[in-house]
């Protein structure tokens, strides 16, 4: 099993966003194209719709369905994640759903084709060392006793604040 997994790692792709049935996404893929003199030309495709199935999770073989609708008429592409081809998938806007798998949307027309929005924010931030307390917790009896006084205190100061307004 080991060696079967050092054998798939280097294909795997390191950034994989992620990805969920509902979701808006752009997939740019690379291909090649041959001119009429015999050059080969590489160009970026870019297929923008709905993913309505995720399949495999994150594994060597897993793949989503995209589906958009051009001119009245639906179009389904299914992309391996870890396809060499795929430059990158960005997700434009995240929809909620009840289900795994959007199947429905292949029959449904007008108000039963939309989705509803959700709120997202996909941000990608470095881990930054948290900041250290200046006061440290001691366990001593009269630090407690401090600390409890302090706290009754600004609890009091709060209600004569509101208790005046």
């Amino acid at each position: 099993m080991k060696q079967i997994k050092e054998l798939i790692q280097p294909f795997l792709k390191k950034k994989i966003p992620d990805v969920r049935p509902g979701d808006s996404i752009k997939v740019y893929q690379k291909f090649k194209e041959i001119a009429k003199k015999g050059e080969v030309k590489e160009k970026t495709q870019i297929f923008e719709g709905i993913v309505i199935a995720k399949k495999h999770g994150n594994e060597i073989g897993a793949t989503i369905t995209v589906r958009k609708v051009i001119g009245g008429i639906g179009v389904e592409r299914i992309f391996p994640l870890h396809l060499p081809s795929i430059e990158k998938i960005e997700v434009l806007r995240r929809s909620k759903t009840r289900r795994a798998k959007l199947y429905f949307l292949r029959t449904a027309k007008g108000k039963r084709a939309r989705l509803k929005k959700k709120e997202f924010v996909e941000a990608i931030a470095e881990e930054k060392p948290k900041e250290q307390k200046e006061e440290t917790i001691e366990s001593t009896p009269e630090k407690k006793e401090e600390k409890a006084k302090q706290v009754s205190q600004e609890k009091q100061n709060e209600t004569q604040e509101k208790a005046t307004s």
